[in-house]
């Protein structure tokens, strides 16, 4: 019977060792403070999820760059706008950078807020002479009333006096508006109008009308154009969503024009939309038709 017993004994201890991790397993902090070891593909499945975590958060980070880009590019876009419409000088950008902070939200999709800097130079300027103007204050108005008069006297050093006045206010808008089209000119000897007859003046950049409107639609498309673009390593599912909440900076000097329709705006694509864009069965002109926006 002493055998039978030793053999018991020996078999329940190997059981007992073989169920146990070797001693050189990692150990791990489990609850209450418990040090516990893990086995080798529990640790190595922990390295794979750091791994994705590590890159996951890289991309997004990426992107964030990206996105903060294109909020450039929007308003790079909307001072060249300004320049041809306002004196020199006048369409200098405050300085401020766009911010973007990205997040992946489990069972949604990844998520950017996006912080748009002001346009407070051009839009101090531009609306001041559009408030002149619905006054008839304005410089158009007036320039067009002295023009008007100088005609009037016939005097050729006036003309040319108010001539110079155009030029240095705004040279490319106000020489274009009061630059006559000359019927005819191309069958004049030696004129510089000779290869184009009756060429009219291209149409004004109704910008003026709302500069933070314009401000906000260059940066929406930049924005929009950018989640196509870039976004194809973030790992976005059928069923999730890429979203943008762009909103505008609330921190403003004291003297810059109030925004009054400064809001947020939420810019999002389903993933299966942007899935189809990057695999190519739907041209970006219908990526970009999908593209939900919303204003809060």
């Amino acid at each position: 019977m002493r055998w039978l017993v030793s053999l018991i004994v020996a078999v329940v201890s190997a059981v007992s060792v073989a169920a146990q991790p070797p001693a050189d397993a990692p150990r791990v902090d489990g609850p209450d403070g418990i040090v516990q070891r893990v086995s080798a593909a529990e640790r190595a499945k922990q390295i794979v999820d750091e791994r994705a975590n590590a890159e996951s958060r890289y991309q997004i980070g990426q992107m964030e760059r990206v996105l903060e880009g294109a909020v450039e590019h929007g308003a790079t876009i909307t001072r060249d706008r300004l320049k041809s419409v306002l004196p020199p000088g006048d369409t200098l950008m405050n300085g401020e950078n766009a911010r973007a902070r990205g997040f992946r939200l489990e069972g949604y999709g990844v998520f950017f807020d996006v912080i748009v800097p002001p346009f407070e130079t051009e839009t101090t300027l531009s609306w001041s002479i559009r408030t002149l103007d619905q006054n008839a204050l304005g410089l158009d108005s007036a320039l067009k009333v002295l023009e008007s008069h100088v005609k009037s006297q016939g005097n050729t050093d006036l003309d040319q006096a108010l001539r110079r006045v155009e030029l240095q206010v705004n040279p490319a808008m106000l020489a274009a508006q009061s630059a006559p089209v000359v019927q005819g000119a191309g069958n004049a000897t030696g004129s510089a109008a000779a290869a184009n007859v009756d060429v009219p003046a291209p149409p004004a950049d109704p910008i003026l009308n709302d500069p933070n409107e314009a401000y906000r639609t260059e940066v929406v498309a930049a924005l929009k154009d950018a989640m196509l673009a870039h976004s194809s390593s973030l790992g976005i599912g059928e069923q999730d969503w890429l979203t943008i909440a762009a909103r505008a900076n609330e921190d403003r000097p004291r003297l810059a024009p109030a925004d009054s329709d400064s809001r947020t705006r939420v810019i999002r694509l389903r993933g299966a939309d942007l899935l189809a864009y990057l695999a190519r069965q739907i041209p970006k002109e219908e990526a970009l038709r999908r593209i939900e926006i919303t204003v809060y």
